[in-house]
């Protein structure tokens, strides 16, 4: 019958069930402002989701239903947007996971369990070039920090260099600020973490390439939160106040 259909529908990603529903408020890729229909369903899942007593399962909701987008309507202008906001709340999910684990302590980035990157770089292969392709590539950092620096000069050198690489190679990425800013952060940090190794000349180096890259995010985005907290970066360094480690002297 017309007024059926037979649906097939993925509960979680482990649950999947079928049935029959009537053939009302289905929404296909032949339907008019389809995408902006799915789209919006999703934006409302996810506001769901951010409510102290939102639906159960909400979140999981949204992120299929903005997959659902980008798949079904790809010429769509919110398609990349749909992509990446979907493969955002998956991350966020893992991201919380991930991070309750006993290996989220482990120093070294191979050594404890990371996210899914498969979606994000889907992101980035379907819409390179996009402020979506930008954000999705920012995410991907989270996978290569350590997860306890230990008191150690290895993992914020190594982290400074990989957010200043996302700066300078994303500079119109919305992200870009917030990446110069951990970058700053990070040689700020390196400061007192070379002294405890009695390497003067790197810590005055590190102070250097802090303030450096602290003037940089003020200069290129004075009117932000990352402007203002890198100000605020500057203002701790010239003061001599630590920023890492055991703030009291």
């Amino acid at each position: 019958s017309r007024e059926w259909l037979h649906v097939t529908a993925n509960v979680t990603e482990e649950r999947t069930v079928t049935g029959w529903m009537l053939d009302k408020g289905v929404v296909r890729t032949s339907t008019p402002d389809g995408d902006k229909i799915l789209y919006g369903e999703g934006v409302d899942s996810e506001d769901q989701a951010s409510r102290r007593r939102g639906r159960q399962g909400a979140a999981q909701d949204a992120m299929r239903l903005y997959y659902r987008v980008s798949e079904y309507f790809p010429k769509s202008p919110l398609a990349g947007e749909a992509l990446y906001r979907s493969a955002d709340i998956r991350w966020q999910i893992e991201k919380s996971d991930v991070s309750a684990r006993p290996s989220a302590k482990e120093r070294e980035p191979f050594l404890r369990e990371g996210m899914d990157e498969k979606f994000m770089k889907e992101v980035i292969k379907k819409f390179p070039g996009t402020k979506w392709a930008d954000l999705a590539a920012f995410h991907l950092i989270d996978n290569k920090l350590c997860g306890d620096w230990q008191g150690s000069s290895k993992c914020p050198t190594k982290e400074a260099e990989i957010y200043e690489k996302y700066g300078s190679e994303h500079p119109q990425s919305p992200a870009a600020a917030e990446a110069l800013y951990d970058a700053a952060w990070r040689w700020s940090a390196l400061i007192e973490i070379y002294k405890t190794e009695n390497e003067s000349k790197k810590s005055e180096e590190s102070k250097s390439k802090a303030i450096a890259t602290a003037q940089k995010v003020v200069a290129q985005s004075p009117q932000t939160d990352w402007g203002a907290r890198a100000q605020r970066l500057l203002y701790l360094i010239q003061q001599k106040i630590p920023t890492y480690g055991n703030t009291t002297e």
